[in-house]
């Protein structure tokens, strides 16, 4: 058994998500509770192009541990190979396979989620992986429920993943029609993680510690994989272990607290080497900006700021602005109130 799942541990996984889970967020989720980390996907036939550009993407820190790096593809001998590149630059703690990204670019070249449809190039997939890699490190993959509500066969495809050495498998409990629309169906994935003896990790709509406690009691999965709600709320690592741990759901951070860690991931990411200056990161970052304010308080008119941010500085004079505009419009509704009593 891979050792984040003995010991009855119930490990959280960092969803791999592509222009999101660099090497500066996974720092950054791994400090919040993040117990496992996949990469943004990389292409295999850019590792063995040695693409330097595609070699940033399996980037990691030694305090990321454990992490997986994510390959797509649908040629097993190709990706094999490939792997092996990875063990010898820098040996992860596993290769993820992805046979679950539903984007246009990626399916259109036979990869992600495409091979749920032709299950002997899946598996044949997956053998050339695990006997390229051997014994050197664990090979494990993500899938969907399905391509379409017709053809659901996440249980099928669990246990031709099992049967070709796999040794664990990410289940989204959506199919690759769906995208990201709709909810999550757990029922699938319940009934996936029971057809196999390798742990099955559920991914899909979990956004609080409440919802991930029941997934973990009325499903089979040995974790859960946490995606977009990180995106906005890194911190849901840190509140799904309270509530695991206690029972008790943690307060709302106020905003006031959430802008220090916008700051640093920024700061952080303007010291990397992905985009390059300062400028072109915070351009960058602007969608992730966007992610974290959503559902902050005048959110509409500081999305629209943020749209053309271009500094740490420049965004750090918008969240002061911010935090006052806040605090002046909560005085008012104070005060307007005690005047009506």
């Amino acid at each position: 058994m891979l050792p984040w799942f003995s010991d009855g541990q119930f490990p959280l996984f960092l969803a791999p998500m592509a222009g999101v889970t660099d090497v500066t967020f996974r720092t950054i989720c791994k400090e919040m509770g993040a117990d496992v980390m996949v990469t943004e996907f990389v292409s295999a036939e850019g590792i063995m192009q040695a693409d330097h550009r595609t070699r940033k993407y399996t980037e990691f820190t030694d305090g990321q541990r454990p992490v997986g790096v994510q390959l797509f593809g649908a040629d097993g001998v190709r990706m094999g190979e490939a792997a092996k590149k990875i063990i010898d630059w820098k040996r992860p703690d596993f290769i993820d396979i992805n046979f679950g990204c539903p984007v246009n670019k990626v399916v259109s070249k036979n990869g992600g989620s495409s091979l749920l449809k032709d299950c002997p190039l899946l598996a044949a997939t997956a053998r050339g992986i695990v006997a390229a890699v051997g014994d050197q490190v664990p090979v494990t993959a993500k899938i969907r429920a399905g391509w379409d509500l017709t053809t659901i066969n996440a249980e099928e495809v669990c246990g031709i993943l099992e049967s070709e050495g796999i040794a664990s498998i990410a289940v989204h409990g959506r199919t690759r029609s769906q995208g990201y629309s709709g909810e999550a169906d757990w029922n699938v994935i319940d009934l996936a993680a029971r057809s196999v003896g390798i742990p099955v990790v559920g991914n899909g709509d979990i956004t609080s510690g409440e919802i991930l406690a029941k997934r973990k009691e009325e499903t089979a999965v040995s974790g859960v994989m946490i995606g977009r709600a990180a995106m906005q709320n890194p911190w849901i690592f840190k509140e799904a272990k309270h509530f695991l741990q206690t029972g008790e759901t943690l307060p709302p951070l106020p905003v006031e607290e959430r802008w220090p860690l916008i700051f640093r991931h920024c700061r952080l990411a303007t010291e990397s080497d992905r985009y390059g200056d300062e400028r072109h990161t915070m351009m960058a970052m602007r969608s992730r900006l966007m992610a974290y304010c959503k559902g902050f308080p005048g959110s509409k008119a500081l999305r629209r700021q943020l749209s053309q941010v271009e500094s740490v500085a420049q965004l750090e004079d918008l969240a002061a602005e911010h935090l006052v505009m806040e605090h002046h419009d909560e005085d008012l509704t104070t005060s307007t109130g005690t005047a009506s009593t």
